[in-house]
């Protein structure tokens, strides 16, 4: 008794209505088989099964506003309209253009194929991998063009071609099959996985080359798998290798930053300057609030690398604050010699608020909170100026009131003003003897009297 997988087979319900809560759906690609169009659409139905089974040999059909005759490759080339009942004929005529001796049957077979496998592809991969090797060339630039259609929409049907096509010593061919992988990166991307991982272990370099430049276009549909397939690519031996897959490291930092911060540290350290400077690239994508990356690029301030150096001084602004970005700089400044590098350094040395000019100087300081309005009316009414802005002058405020016209239209006549001597009290006022010694006015008045009565 076979094993049965209760996991696919539970289904969840609501235990009210009993209806199902969520049913798997089963994936389907989102790449579709262009339909091509030529004269064999006017033949009809009828006309096409007649071609095929030898009842007529031509057919007379109306296209472009011309009369054209159609034979038997036109009616193979038409076999791709069926649908229902009548496709698992039309795949039976197909078979047999398949294998027909004209070259021009075998031509149209291929190209409608693709069309024909969507709804029935018994046997049709097998006539491709045969017809592939046939001697006419003609053919074989048909099969090749079959797989490269066929590649994104049935990558299980096509899988062991297109390992054998990828590996391909002639040049048509291969092409063909590259092109078949790069779509099949849409729609199926753990099937290109599969293909990558087994032309990395070739001894040919530019098959390894070749697959891990495919790698850039799966990163955000594959998973972890795609990321040791980066991990082998940078530690290739050829450095045309290590070139393609440090470029893909700023893709994969935008969606794996651990990750991408690891493998840019490994390539921060490589012989190859170009891919020092793909990992500098990766490095300025990544988050740099993380630790490791932070500790990335201060170590690579002092490289050896002149571009990896720049870069990551570069790069200091974004992740120190002034006080702690002056401590380095100075630092840095003391073994530089890059004099690009010299100056951008002297700039984050540079404090205006100590060093600049008296209007940098200015610049830094905190602009003063703004007076309510109601605090600048009660300082003016007594007379008292707010900041440096001048007082409002009452006569100003009095000639403009003057000046404007009364409610009868007549315009107000100014009053002569009157002179007034201005009163001042005395800065110091002398002190008398009696005012020092305590008499007041009252013993003086009296001595008076006295005396006058006397007299």
């Amino acid at each position: 008794m076979e094993e049965r997988n209760l996991s696919r087979e539970y289904i969840a319900r609501d235990p009210r209505t009993g209806l199902p809560i969520a049913v798997a759906k089963r994936r389907k690609s989102a790449k579709k088989i262009k339909v091509e169009k030529g004269p064999w659409v006017a033949l009809s139905d009828e006309e096409v099964f007649s071609l095929l089974q030898g009842e007529i040999s031509t057919a007379s059909v109306r296209w472009k506003d011309q009369n054209v005759n159609l034979d038997r490759t036109y009616a193979i080339r038409a076999l791709g309209r069926f649908h229902g009942v009548r496709v698992h004929q039309a795949h039976s005529l197909l078979l047999e253009g398949l294998e027909s001796d004209e070259v021009a049957e075998r031509v149209a077979s291929l190209e409608v194929l693709p069309e024909v496998a969507v709804l029935k592809s018994d046997e049709l991969f097998d006539w491709l991998s045969v017809l592939l090797d046939d001697q006419d060339i003609n053919v074989r630039k048909a099969a090749s063009r079959c797989l490269t259609l066929t590649s994104p929409i049935f990558p299980s049907g096509v899988s062991t071609i297109l390992a054998n096509e990828l590996r391909s010593p002639v040049r048509n061919r291969s092409d063909a099959a590259w092109a078949g992988l790069s779509g099949l990166c849409e729609t199926w991307p753990e099937v290109v996985v599969d293909h990558v991982d087994s032309l990395l272990l070739e001894e040919d370099m530019q098959l390894r080359k070749k697959a891990t430049a495919l790698l850039k276009k799966i990163i955000k549909k594959g998973d972890s798998a795609v990321w040791d397939l980066i991990s082998w690519s940078l530690n290739d031996a050829e450095v045309e290798v290590r070139r393609v897959a440090a470029k893909n490291l700023p893709a994969l930092a935008r969606r794996e930053s651990r990750i991408a911060t690891m493998f840019a540290e490994r390539a921060l350290v490589d012989s190859d300057s170009e891919v020092r400077l793909s990992a500098i690239k990766a490095v300025q994508v990544l988050d740099t609030d993380h630790g490791r990356a932070r500790e990335l690029v201060v170590r690579g301030t002092t490289s050896k690398d002149l571009k990896v150096r720049t870069a990551c001084i570069d790069l200091l602004p974004r992740l120190f604050g002034d006080e702690v970005l002056r401590s380095m700089a100075e630092e840095l400044l003391v073994k530089e010699t890059n004099e690009k590098i010299i100056a951008s350094l002297k700039e984050m040395v540079f404090d205006a608020s100590l060093d600049g000019t008296e209007a940098q100087k200015n610049a830094q300081l905190a602009p003063s909170a703004p007076v309510p309005a109601l605090d600048r009316e009660v300082a003016e009414a007594q007379g008292r100026r707010v900041g440096l802005e001048p007082m409002r002058s009452t006569e100003t405020e009095q000639s403009s009131a003057e000046k404007a016209p009364s409610a009868e239209g007549a315009p107000n006549i100014p009053a002569e003003p009157t002179p007034t001597e201005p009163v001042t009290a005395p800065v110091y006022r002398a002190v008398s003897q009696d005012e020092l010694m305590g008499y007041d006015d009252d013993f003086e008045d009296e001595d008076a009297d006295d005396d006058d009565d006397y007299f």
